[in-house]
């Protein structure tokens, strides 16, 4: 299966107010699973001349004559999976980062998307499950923490440790359940604004591996060792999902939902 973080990227003007970041969601999950370099946990995938690791981060361009992508080591069946990334400003319409970043043009507000496919990217008709936001922060100018759980209950997508979106397993026919590797890559993109850079660190990927026996327990982001959320996560979650959700494939009109049961 496939899971996808995008973020769209174009110039932003945010307020200083603090009143427009989320509420704290009194737990930290990034700081529970250890970090680890680049080359522990994930392998060059393609474009090898356009990634550079260098002061525990990995720096990784575009430009007209390749991209690069790199892929984890091992499938994983659960798990969270996790990177500390720093985006370049200016234009960048046409390019795609991994966890998944998608450029835009100026004067954009910075937009975060987030995407699950259910029999994976690429396996017949593609029916995205898409949710955006609006970012509160302009991921240019710090490293911001990007991250996913994946058990066999839930999808939690989080950003700076506050969920912003929590998928539950309904059906076996509305969740992913194959084996996931986590990639990243760029392609096609406007080269009159080349080279396209971005700064990935703090790389965590930690949970059940496909290989792993049948008794590995997935990893939780809540207090919980169950899974879920605690009322403090929920509370931030639904913040964002109140202030800076921009779109909901569930309250999409122009969609099937027919082919997205799970919104009934």
């Amino acid at each position: 299966m496939a899971l996808f973080l995008l973020l769209v990227l174009s110039s932003l003007i945010f307020p200083s107010s603090f009143a427009y970041w989320p509420p704290s969601p009194d737990y930290w999950p990034s700081s529970k699973f250890s970090s680890m370099s680049f080359y522990k946990g994930f392998r060059n995938l393609w474009g090898p001349q356009h990634q550079r690791d260098e002061q525990n981060a990995l720096t990784i361009w575009l430009d007209s004559s390749s991209g690069s992508g790199f892929k984890s080591v091992k499938p994983f069946r659960s798990g969270y999976f996790g990177a500390s990334i720093k985006l370049q400003p200016g234009y960048t319409a046409g390019v795609i980062t991994a966890f998944y970043f998608l450029g835009t043009t100026f004067g954009k507000p910075y937009t975060l998307q987030t995407n699950v496919y259910i029999r994976g990217s690429g396996d017949g008709e593609i029916i995205g499950r898409e949710m955006k936001f609006h970012l509160w922060f302009d991921p240019t100018k710090y490293f911001h923490h990007y991250a996913i759980l994946w058990s066999p209950k839930e999808l939690i997508f989080l950003v700076d440790d506050v969920p912003i979106r929590r998928y539950p397993r309904k059906s076996a026919a509305t969740f992913p359940l194959r084996p996931m590797w986590v990639y990243d890559g760029k392609y096609k993109a406007d080269y009159r604004y080349q080279p396209f850079v971005a700064r990935y660190t703090d790389f965590k990927a930690c949970g059940c591996t496909a290989y792993a026996p049948a008794w590995c327990r997935p990893v939780s982001v809540s207090p919980f060792h169950s899974g879920g959320l605690s009322r403090q996560q929920y509370w931030a979650m639904r913040w964002v999902q109140s202030h800076h959700l921009v779109y909901d494939y569930c309250r999409d009109q122009k969609r099937d939902h027919f082919l997205t049961p799970e919104c009934y």
